[in-house]
């Protein structure tokens, strides 16, 4: 049960005073719809209005403070135009702006002949120095009323940042005294306050210093939000190793098989991680690995070769993938090497059907299929494997813990092996699978070529046509990617839909378009034409990013480069370049170009390294969007800033780990101040796991 103290912290916006029906979804949306939400809604901007500059001064465009005289009210003299009001001092005039206002209380608030404060947002408008609806209007004499200095909140259309002030404020009132879950000591040491100081002070920022995400009462909170994780990751992974799997040892006569078929030698990387996850099977504890490795670094082999030992034990293994197509790869690289290994596989999806599926399910159920590929349909309840030991799951950085614990609920425990080809920085890593081992590869096998990457502008457009026309014609295939589906007034990009008309007349039939809006049926349609060679260009948008291995496709044009992250626009390039032809990436970008996207760019260009890609992405870009909202397996802090907090990440790691060692059921003092946090940043599972032993 949630501690009652954290009650009033998970009620409803609309226990806040003055936050009814109506304001409370404007809320939710720019916050979250509880309490605890709006307290953990931090400040991204201050309005300082200490400053009163002259209206010749005021620059156009940004919050201004100044003081004026009213001249004269300017009624409006039909129903749609807006009511003004002409003020002016020594320097010049500014027109006071206001749509649908009561006029009685206008010429109230600025009498005409007397001096004003007013503050708010200076525009340029048909040659006019105007103001829309300002935020103060304050008689001098009462100029303390007005806040001089007033923190800005994310907002959404129709919510004020007073009206989210108000809200902040109520939730303030509402924060209880909650016992102190820090270690006393490290508090000391770092000079930290206590949490409820921490929040009023975050909320209370008196420069724009204040904002910094390196004060030390944004650390305090950081280091709470930081240690909740940790500490849930820390308890799961507790409970994991207290259930017991079953040592997997094979005697390695399939490996050796494998190892003659296949037409390399492994890197000094695989080597390295298969015999972790040889010994990690080989214990009595169930094994739940990361293999993490640049696109293109072999984990599959390694994945395969730890498949065979589970079937030299004498049990079976599982391969998901998240599409059908990468589900018929896996299986269509690892049937040969198994072939030569008198090992039976099969592949099984959710387009199996009647009496095809029936026989496939007995003849996995008697052991007859010994390694199974697939999608999520492998495990549906109607599956039953005779002996499964070992799940591996492909590109499962879009599941996060949770579902990870679901998967192990099937079988007995079997052991689970995730491979990700998204190079994740160590920091955003530990939040994510931090209750997972890790093995890296980082090496790329031998002979497999760079990929050439080329900076373009977009205005070079018809040149890197024709050259894609040159390369189709040569029975080459080209990858086209776009940020958007379709056309949008909002942002000027080029959608997929538009580019893959606009393609047509050049290649006739040979292009192909996908989408996210797509069904997955249509996808691996259009996918598995391209995979086969029936179509030159693949026009898409970033649901290839994780996707089809065609051999023959040579050529990467990713259109507004500068929209997309680092570790994307990588994971595109890995997408070409896997044949024996030299590859090309052409990045299109749109100038001119910001700071921070020319500096993507510019790494782009300079480094394959996927690690040190993913670790610029982090500093350039910040944890929030780093992999996208769609990749749901990473949190989402609301706080902590992994780019800032790094240090404090690595600190909260051994924290919770300490904590599990000398007190893994959280009964001390501290212990239960502990679980306070675990609930107060929802990570209930974890108390969940401590309750079921």
């Amino acid at each position: 049960m949630r501690p009652e103290i954290l009650n009033p912290l998970f009620a409803d916006v609309t226990a806040l005073p003055g936050v009814g029906p109506k304001i409370a979804p404007l809320i939710a949306k720019a916050a979250g719809p509880r309490v605890a939400d709006v307290l953990f809604t931090l400040p991204a901007g201050l309005i300082d209005r200490r400053a009163r500059p002259k209206l010749a001064d005021a620059p156009f465009g940004q919050l201004a403070t100044v003081e004026v005289t009213v001249d004269r009210h300017d009624p409006p003299r039909a129903r749609r135009q807006p009511y003004r009001v002409i003020c002016s001092d020594e320097t010049g005039f500014l027109t006071l702006v206001f749509f649908h206002p009561k006029e009685d209380y206008l010429r109230r608030a600025l009498p005409e002949g007397t001096r004003r404060i007013v503050s708010g947002r200076i525009e340029e408008y048909g040659g006019v120095r105007q103001m829309t609806h300002p935020d103060h209007i304050v008689d001098p004499e009462k100029a303390g009323d007005m806040p001089l200095i007033e923190p800005v909140y994310p907002l959404t259309a129709g919510l004020s940042n007073t009206l989210m002030r108000k809200a902040v404020r109520a939730a303030l009132a509402r924060a209880p005294v909650v016992p102190e879950w820090q270690d006393a000591a490290w508090l000391a040491r770092r000079g930290w306050p206590g949490w409820r100081e921490a929040l009023r002070a975050v909320h209370a920022p008196e420069t724009p210093d204040a904002l910094a995400p390196t004060r030390p009462e944004r650390q305090r909170l950081a280091y709470d939000e930081l240690l909740a994780n940790q500490l849930a990751l820390a308890l799961i992974r507790r409970a994991r190793i207290k259930s017991a799997g079953r040592p997997v040892r094979g005697d390695g006569r399939l490996r050796a098989l494998a190892a003659k078929a296949l037409p390399f030698a492994l890197t000094g990387d695989q080597r390295r991680a298969l015999e972790e996850i040889l010994a990690d099977m080989a214990a009595p504890e169930r094994m739940v690995r990361l293999v993490q490795g640049d696109v293109g670094s072999g984990k599959t082999v390694v994945a395969l070769l730890a498949m065979l030992n589970a079937v030299e034990a004498g049990a079976q293994a599982a391969m998901m993938a998240p599409t059908e197509i990468l589900a018929r790869q896996h299986l269509e690289s690892c049937a040969p090497v198994c072939a030569a290994a008198g090992v039976a596989v099969d592949m099984l999806t959710g387009r199996d059907k009647g009496a095809a599926r029936e026989e496939k399910l007995a003849r996995l159920a008697s052991g007859e299929i010994q390694i199974l590929f697939g999608t999520h349909a492998l495990f549906q309840e109607s599956v039953a494997f005779r002996d499964l030991a070992l799940v591996v799951v492909d590109e499962q950085h879009r599941f996060g813990v949770h579902q990870r614990m679901a998967l192990a609920q099937k079988g007995p425990r079997p052991d689970m092996l995730v491979m990700t080809a998204t190079p994740i920085p160590r920091t955003l890593a530990l939040t994510a699978y931090g209750d997972m081992d890790a093995s890296l590869i980082r090496e790329k096998p031998p002979g497999r070529k760079p990929v050439l990457t080329r900076t373009i502008p977009v205005e070079r457009l018809q040149e890197v046509v024709a050259a894609v026309r040159r390369a189709a014609d040569a029975g080459e295939q080209i990858y086209w990617v776009c940020p958007l589906v379709e056309e949008s007034d909002a942002l000027d990009l080029v959608a997929a839909e538009e580019r893959h008309e606009a393609l047509k007349p050049h290649l006739g039939e040979r292009v192909g378009l996908v989408h996210g809006r797509m069904s997955a049926a249509e996808k691996d349609a259009v996918m598995e034409a391209f995979y086969e060679g029936r179509l030159s260009v693949l026009v898409a948008t970033t649901v290839i990013e994780v996707g089809v291995n065609a051999p023959n496709a040579t050529i990467m044009v990713v259109e507004h480069a500068e929209r997309f992250g680092l570790a994307q626009l990588h994971q595109l390039r890995g997408r070409v370049g896997r044949g024996d032809r030299r590859a090309v990436c052409l990045l299109l970008y749109q100038g001119p170009l910001g700071e921070t996207a020319k500096a993507r760019l510019k790494i782009l260009r300079e480094t394959d390294d996927g690690f040190r890609i993913a670790e610029e992405d982090l500093r350039l870009r910040g944890a929030g969007d780093l992999l996208g909202a769609a990749q749901s397996g990473f949190p989402q802090f609301r706080i902590a800033d992994l780019a800032a907090h790094g240090e404090l990440l690595a600190a909260a790691r051994d924290d919770a780990r300490l904590v599990v060692e000398k007190d893994p059921d959280l009964k001390s003092a501290r212990g239960a101040a502990l679980r306070v946090l675990l609930y107060l940043f929802s990570r209930d599972d974890a108390v969940r796991l401590l309750r079921a032993g």
